[in-house]
């Protein structure tokens, strides 16, 4: 592969967003943890797990809806009526994450200004909730090593995620 495909095919990868994301040191034994990824906040686990028994019962009710059409339609509205409290869960713990922010996700990680600067190799918590589905996440990230590369302050490899 040539390297303006290679090069295009990276760009393409690449897509500009918008997240509320709050950014936490860690200290080498916090990075090391297990239990890294559960939170404090009961909001932020609440929002991860609406969004996840969502995902998870997507294909029952695509199911469902071939066998019985008014159960289905039922199913959807109050679907619809759990999506509303969890848009106003999420309005409510973007309040305290901050407002969303400029990023750049891509397969290599998440790029992002910071308000202060982290060492290269440091180790953080992100909690990020994105737009418009809300669904919230978090994971472990290290900020990028790699000379010539965008500065510590401002691009980061996420390690694993909720």
């Amino acid at each position: 592969m040539s390297t303006l495909d290679e090069e295009d095919r990276r760009e393409y990868y690449r897509i500009d967003d918008r997240i509320a994301l709050e950014i936490s040191p860690l200290s080498a034994a916090e990075a090391l943890g297990t239990d890294l990824l559960q939170d404090d906040s009961p909001l932020f686990n609440l929002l991860s797990e609406l969004h996840l028994s969502e995902f998870e019962s997507q294909h029952l009710l695509r199911q469902l809806s071939e066998k019985d059409r008014t159960l289905a339609a039922f199913l959807k509205a109050q679907n619809k009526r759990i999506d509303l409290l969890s848009a106003v869960l999420a309005q409510t713990l973007i309040g305290e994450i901050g407002a969303p922010q400029p990023v750049k996700l891509s397969e290599g990680g998440i790029e992002f200004n910071s308000p202060e600067p982290f060492e290269p190799g440091s180790r953080v918590a992100l909690k990020m909730v994105l737009m418009p589905g809300l669904p919230a996440c978090s994971c472990a990230a290290r900020s990028p090593i790699a000379p010539g590369g965008p500065t510590a302050a401002t691009s980061w490899a996420a390690n694993s995620s909720t």
